[in-house]
């Protein structure tokens, strides 16, 4: 690395250790609310309208996303200035105390329209805390990582990701086959939630043992002596205006293409294909532990190939696909739906890893100038020099 000085291989695995089971345990949080939505809907919204329960879940799971910018901005601002180790240590003790919460939480039953008040309140701390999680993980990861394998190794951060998505669905599937409906509905739902806490301090362990990166110790030697922007955001918005508007976009099919794979394709299965729920987790937890299984490899056609072309290649797969899945889905047969989700897998690993790359390649380390991890929605200003890269 140009600015850091070569990190050793042995170094690089610690890294990578740190950074992805910290970032595994905030998202199987996070994942566990999206495949017990059904369940979450009969516990916190009255059951006169099933149809609407279930849209007002998701409409709590999409108040979260809210909260995401702002999150990105103060733990963005607070990880260039405090370090990386401190703002992930945060993030994934807030992550887990939400997640904690969401699993005590009093039902519909007994408190009325308190309840769903409470769930949007704690999911509100969820959106705000993965915020900075994400990001900030690949900053981390990758200002250790060699410039030319950035995607490679960044590419561990969404493999920790689907495999936390995957955890949960196999979670949620034996507790589905496990629990008759009425022992789900009175307690089994709660079970996942609570898992968070000793997961959280497993991942605030791991994130409190990890050293600064090397970009940071370099940046804040230099800002001993060097000047640094007053109003960083403001700068920042006025001089790469039309790369953040880019690359937004493509974030913004990130987002959906991962969302769509990872939570909603389950609920499709069960609503509009018909299938079991317990069918409709095990689709989903195959193409999860495949899409963990090929992240390496789209990381390593993206440092191969190059940014640009690696964006062109996601956005036409999932314009491509996304329909037929669906229609595949819609089919109610458990193959039919395995080779659909499998289409929207390889759509949300690229999308996903090419992210995790651009995350670490938008701006210098400068511990008073925010980071690109501060920009609302993940949108990205990205060097000319990878504008012009192949």
């Amino acid at each position: 690395m140009s600015e850091t000085g070569h990190v050793s291989p042995a170094t690089l695995r610690k890294v990578i250790a740190a950074a992805a089971v910290g970032n595994f345990v905030e998202w199987f949080d996070f994942a566990v609310y999206g495949f017990l939505a059904t369940t979450i809907a009969k516990q916190f919204f009255s059951s006169a309208d099933p149809s609407a329960a279930l849209l007002q879940t998701f409409a709590i799971f999409a108040v979260a996303f809210a909260l995401r910018p702002l999150g990105g901005i103060v733990f963005g601002t607070l990880g260039d200035r405090l370090g990386r180790k401190r703002v992930l240590s945060v993030t994934v003790l807030m992550m887990a105390g939400a997640t904690t919460m969401i699993g005590l939480l009093p039902t519909y039953a007994s408190i009325g329209l308190m309840a769903p008040v409470l769930l949007t309140l704690t999911r509100c701390v969820q959106g705000f805390s993965a915020g900075g999680e994400y990001a900030g993980a690949c900053a981390y990861l990758m200002e250790h990582a060699p410039n030319h394998k950035r995607a490679w190794y960044g590419s561990f951060i969404p493999v920790s990701t689907f495999s936390a998505f995957a955890c949960a669905a196999i979670m949620a599937y034996l507790l589905e086959a496990s629990l008759s409906a009425e022992a789900m509905g009175a307690w089994g739902w709660r079970v996942p939630f609570l898992v968070a806490a000793p997961l959280g301090l497993v991942g605030l362990y791991l994130r409190w043992k990890m050293e600064e990166t090397p970009a940071f110790r370099h940046s804040m030697a230099e800002d001993k002596t060097h000047a640094h922007a007053h109003s960083p955001l403001r700068e920042t918005l006025q001089q790469q205006r039309g790369s953040i508007l880019r690359l937004g976009a493509f974030i913004s099919l990130t987002a959906l293409s991962f969302y769509m794979f990872t939570t909603y394709f389950a609920t499709y299965l069960q609503v509009v294909g018909h299938l079991s729920r317990e069918q409709s987790l095990m689709v989903s937890t195959v193409a999860l532990l495949f899409a963990a299984g090929v992240c390496p490899a789209a990381g390593a056609f993206s440092d191969r190939f190059g940014r640009r072309r690696t964006v062109a290649t996601t956005c036409s797969w999932v314009i491509l696909t996304v329909f037929s899945a669906y229609w595949l889905a819609s089919a109610g047969q458990v193959p039919a739906a395995i080779f659909g989700v499998l289409l929207l897998a390889v759509g949300a690993v690229l999308s996903g890893v090419v992210t995790a790359a651009l995350l670490s390649e938008v701006a210098p380390v400068t511990p008073h100038r925010r980071s690109p991890t501060t920009l609302p929605t993940r949108c990205l200003v990205v060097p000319r020099r990878w504008l012009q890269h192949g």
